[in-house]
């Protein structure tokens, strides 16, 4: 388990978007998608549900793509700080604010 632990973590650290191919388990792990989005925002699509709502995580993703605010769950698409750090990063974000 651990070496697939480091071949997913060695995967998004290069691409983010490798996430998408990795095991349910491994789309939780807080260390992976942490360098996934760190790599690619976009990967937080591939998140489990449950980092999706993680707002370190989510805060890490619109800050390089605001357009990652999409695929935030809906209580961090209505948090005032997350929507204006997706903003402040990409306006065109706001469309994806929810409340």
């Amino acid at each position: 388990v651990e070496m697939d632990h480091q071949a997913t973590l060695d995967a998004v650290r290069r691409n983010g978007r490798a996430l998408q191919y990795a095991a349910a388990g491994l789309k939780a792990d807080r260390d992976i998608v942490s360098a996934a989005v760190a790599q690619d925002a976009s990967a937080l699509a591939f998140a489990a549900e449950e980092l999706r709502a993680d707002r370190e995580i989510v805060l890490l993703a619109v800050g390089r793509c605001g357009w990652a605010l999409m695929n935030a769950a809906a209580a961090l698409r209505a948090d005032h700080e997350v929507v204006r750090a997706a903003v402040e990063q990409n306006g065109r974000a706001l469309m994806f604010a929810a409340g």
